[in-house]
């Protein structure tokens, strides 16, 4: 199995990014939904991004926002990909010319199968825990147990990661990704840099 790769996100300054950089983070998310403690300005954005090194990926988190709204912050910074993870359509994923990942929220009785299926163009498909009224970040896990074996798209776990569950989440799901926001914070929308650096070693160690 190669390498998995790793996400932390609600990155909300410099200091945060580098230190998730350098325990070999592969991207960071910056969560542009306005009710989320971990919401970054468009200025914060663009300081975060100019601060990084290459080869980081940059993934901005949006919540069923406005199309018009989503083009004009694409427009002044500079993201890899988009994460849609609100109940857009697959046809209001499209468009932005920018590869996208589509989050689901996950709870008993889903066919994630279909789902996944349905969202053809997205580079990938991000498994949350279903919480109502609660987009992501609930620093809860799901029953891994419901997710199929194969899917039609590389699967990026999330929902409740910490260094004490990931390898096991590894072990028992083989993602192609980890994505972590909660789990290594001190405060929501701070992070604990000793808490990054464990939850990478226990990724690489998996």
């Amino acid at each position: 199995m190669s390498a998995v790769r790793s996400k932390i996100c609600g990155i909300t300054c410099i200091e945060d990014a580098l230190a998730a950089v350098d325990a070999g983070a592969d991207a960071i998310g910056l969560v542009f939904y306005p009710k989320s403690p971990r919401f970054v300005t468009v200025e914060q954005a663009q300081a975060i991004v100019a601060a990084l090194p290459p080869f980081v990926s940059t993934v901005g988190l949006f919540v069923n926002a406005e199309r018009a709204d989503l083009q004009a912050l694409l427009d002044v910074v500079p993201l890899d990909l988009i994460q849609f993870h609100g109940d857009e359509s697959p046809e209001q994923c499209e468009g932005y010319n920018r590869p996208y990942i589509k989050a689901l929220r996950v709870q008993a009785g889903d066919d994630i199968a279909a789902s996944c299926d349905a969202y053809a163009n997205a580079c990938g498909i991000l498994l949350d825990t279903y919480v109502a009224g609660i987009p992501g970040g609930t620093g809860e896990t799901f029953d891994w147990a419901l997710i199929p074996k194969h899917l039609s798209k590389p699967l990026i776990l999330a929902g409740g990661l910490t260094s004490a569950n990931v390898s096991q989440a590894i072990a028992q799901v083989y993602p192609y990704a980890v994505d972590v926001s909660g789990g290594v914070e001190k405060s929501k929308g701070l992070k604990d840099h000793d808490k990054i650096r464990a939850f990478m070693s226990a990724v690489h160690g998996a």
